[in-house]
């Protein structure tokens, strides 16, 4: 499996946004790292950015995962970005 890292961007009024949709986001999450495919992901302290590590069979399948995630489809999210990673150590 390939190595993704994910950045990207929260709305400006991320905590009242999130508030109706953080449950099921959380569930996704913890379901995704249950099958493998999510390593870890996390906010930055200033809650603009989040960044997320994948193992997946193809950055498709990342994009596939955020897009549908409630973040995403609520504009919680506004902007994200994948990258294949080459794990080093």
């Amino acid at each position: 499996m390939t190595k993704f890292v994910a950045w990207g961007r929260y709305c400006e009024d991320v905590l009242e946004r999130r508030t109706p949709h953080r449950q099921v986001h959380l569930d996704g999450l913890a379901a995704q790292k249950a099958q493998g495919v999510l390593v870890t992901i996390g906010p930055t302290k200033d809650l603009r950015y989040f960044f997320a590590i994948y193992e997946a069979d193809s950055e498709e399948t990342v994009r596939q995962l955020i897009e549908n995630d409630p973040y995403w489809q609520h504009q919680v999210w506004t902007e994200y970005s994948i990258h294949e990673w080459i794990q080093a150590l």
